[in-house]
């Protein structure tokens, strides 16, 4: 067993799961992989579904874990910008393999494209 921040893990495939579930973390992974480093503004614009709120729950919890880091600049306004640590350039690979599971999941579920998303109660 693994202990991480007070919780047990009976294998490191679940600590892994742990530490990268959640509906937001991977897209924010792969924003970052791709246009880091990145503002909280950019990636609300990026992913214009979630809320502020859980956005910099994500990505507190992202750096707790040591997937990303926050640099905060002495000017004013405040200027934060995020990016991935070397642990996080890891899960470029998974994150990859993830995407591309999507795809082929739309494909053979035929699925279609459409330009807006019905609402979520």
């Amino acid at each position: 067993m693994y202990l991480y921040k007070d919780r047990g893990f009976y294998n490191p495939k679940d600590l892994a799961i742990s530490v990268i579930g959640g509906k937001w973390k991977i897209p924010i992974v792969w924003h970052l992989l791709h246009y880091e480093p990145l503002r909280l503004s950019e990636l609300n614009k990026y992913m214009p579904q979630v809320t502020q709120r859980m956005l910099i729950r994500q990505l507190r919890e992202l750096e707790e874990d040591g997937i990303i880091e926050r640099t905060v600049y002495p000017v004013v306004p405040p200027k934060v910008e995020y990016h991935l640590t070397e642990i996080g350039h890891d899960l470029a690979p998974v994150v990859d393999a993830i995407c591309d599971w999507g795809e082929e999941f739309v494909k053979k579920n035929e699925l279609e494209e459409v330009d807006e998303l019905p609402p979520v109660f």
